[in-house]
């Protein structure tokens, strides 16, 4: 039995099929954000609502349906938790054989203010784990990272949320903006040239964000000059190479500028309130323990403060043990994604696997299979397999034994349960939407605007990648249809291509997905509905700013474009 979409199938009406399609996000969104659900719970039922709406609504066959479904549940079982799952289990490692601490002595002693911690740790290395490996990698490293150096579970989680914005167009090495280029036929240095016109003008303020979020606005009076040198570091550098260098190397170069820019400035400026912003931190990190009946980290005056004084004992041995692992893991993503005989070398490893029952039963209005039912296992290319391998070469380089190291991949397992029920159920509802029709509902009704549609565009990103909790994937979703609505209405293709890569950066954030890896990394599992709450705001905020921009950019602000 073939199904083929149907675009309004809800009394021929485009409005209300769209409002119709839209209840499986509703969904999720109310019963995190209103009822405050968990996760899981929370995509479970949104999952329900997307089956109910692709059988009942889009007459879409059952078996179908739930084929669809299985598929994307297993896309969010591998790749999507097979890379949390062992950036943790690296993470565990480092605890279990004592380095974790210099590691935090490592950090302290390149600044221990917490609000630039936040700003290098987060958004420094974070950009250059999104630049190399994507995916959740970066939120469940710095999230981890930030915890070492005082900070509480929940500030930590909001933190790197909002630091994984403007690095998430270019991220994993440009692949969201190749994907887009494949798709329309555009070049994609064009599309990664006009997205390096967007996105470094939220890249400009997130660090300031970020010290808002770690100090509020006393943090950003004392710490504003760096968090400003930051910024227009990235987002010159990202400018820059996004026009002229790489669209691959966009982030790594941006990321690695403006982690160098803030040591060399730390040379020769020193932020005002350092030691009082850490015992502000400290004091609410064991009110938030005590709270939570858990044993006490440090005592005011001591704790944080402590490991400042005893950084003194880090020997150089101690620092290059301390950074292994972060060393070892750009290490071999570079190798990966940079050199071009193991990149290939590894893709001919991947396995196309057509999926079974419904690969060939999808076609599109012109009778075509739709490509979506072939499901790729990366078993040796894919990030989580490479960071599995840096885990194995720590565990020996560490001397964790074998016992250990097999135990702790265990433990992290059953750490990551619910977060793993959160993200199949999530991956599960993303893949019967799209393979349903209800996604491109959507987006069709929304590009019915004409001229308007350039001040709603990133919208189309920000939803995609919301719902797939990649910026890759909303480029699968919508990057035609932004070429198609962009003709038709007489605008810039590429300029409403990139639109949609530059509207996903701020959708990630909010993603199940990435909240349910997020509360995991920092230990606040069942506690998603409480992060969403703090960063919907953010999202909301800065999707506005892209909206306006981007209009502009249509029009008054041409010249902005290359």
């Amino acid at each position: 039995m073939l199904y083929t979409p149907e675009l309004a199938p809800i009394a021929q009406s485009l409005a209300l099929s769209s409002l119709i399609a839209a209840l499986p996000l509703l969904t999720v969104f109310v019963t995190l954000g209103v009822l405050r659900w968990k996760a899981h719970f929370a995509g479970l039922a949104g999952l329900a609502v997307a089956l109910l709406v692709a059988i009942v609504g889009y007459k879409m066959p059952i078996h179908l349906a739930g084929l669809s479904a299985t598929q994307g549940i297993v896309f969010g079982l591998f790749p999507i938790m097979w890379i949390v799952l062992n950036a943790i289990w690296l993470y565990e490692l480092t605890v279990a054989s004592g380095r974790f601490e210099d590691l935090r002595k490592v950090i302290n002693r390149i600044s221990d203010d917490p609000r630039i911690q936040a700003v290098m740790i987060a958004f420094g290395f974070g950009g250059l784990l999104e630049a190399l490996a994507g995916f959740g990698a970066p939120v469940a490293i710095t999230g981890v990272m930030l915890l070492a150096v005082g900070f509480t579970p929940m500030r930590a989680a909001t933190v790197v949320l909002l630091a994984n914005t403007a690095p998430v167009a270019f991220g994993a090495i440009g692949i969201p903006i190749i994907t887009a280029g494949n798709l329309t036929g555009i070049d994609y240095h064009t599309i990664g040239a006009y997205v390096g016109h967007q996105t470094p003008v939220i890249a400009l303020f997130v660090p300031l964000f970020l010290v808002l979020l770690a100090d509020g606005r006393r943090g950003v009076t004392q710490v504003w000059p760096l968090a400003l040198v930051v910024g227009a570091v990235f987002a010159v550098t990202q400018w820059v190479s996004a026009t002229w260098i790489s669209t691959e190397l966009t982030d790594i170069i941006a990321s690695l500028s403006a982690i160098a820019a803030a040591v060399i400035m730390l040379r020769f400026w020193k932020p005002q309130g350092s030691a009082e912003a850490r015992e502000r931190l400290l004091r609410e990190r064991i009110a938030e323990e005590e709270a939570t009946g858990q044993e006490p980290t440090g005592t005011p005056g001591g704790g944080v403060d402590t490991v400042t004084v005893t950084t003194t004992d880090l020997t150089t041995r101690r620092v290059v043990m301390a950074l292994f692992p972060y060393l070892l893991v750009i290490a071999v993503f570079s190798l990966a994604k940079l050199w071009t005989p193991l990149t290939n070398a590894l893709a001919a490893t991947d396995v196309k696997i057509p999926w079974p029952g419904l690969h060939g039963s999808i076609v599109n209005s012109a009778g075509e299979a739709v490509s979506s039912t072939t499901y790729t296992l990366t078993w040796l290319s894919g990030a989580g397999s490479l960071l599995l391998i840096c885990g194995v070469i720590t565990a020996i380089v560490y001397r964790v034994g074998a016992r250990r190291t097999i135990g702790l991949w265990g433990a992290t397992v059953s750490k990551l349960r619910f977060s793993i029920l959160t993200v199949g159920a999530v991956l599960g509802l993303a893949y019967v939407m799209n393979q349903s029709g209800q996604t491109i509902t959507i987006g069709t009704w929304i590009a019915g605007t004409g001229a308007a549609f350039a001040f709603l565009s990133p919208i189309l990103g920000w939803l995609g990648t919301a719902v797939t909790g990649s910026d890759t994937s909303a480029n699968a979703l919508f990057a035609t249809l932004q070429q198609a609505a962009a003709e038709r209405a007489g605008l810039d293709p590429t300029l409403l291509v990139a639109a949609n890569t530059s509207g996903g950066v701020v959708g990630k954030m909010i993603s199940p997905q990435n909240l349910a890896i997020a509360a995991t990394a920092v230990g606040l599992v069942g506690r998603e509905s409480e992060i969403f709450r703090k960063v919907i705001g953010w999202s909301i905020g800065l999707l506005l700013a892209l909206c306006l921009l981007v209009g502009l950019q249509s029009s008054v602000l041409s010249w902005m474009l290359p």
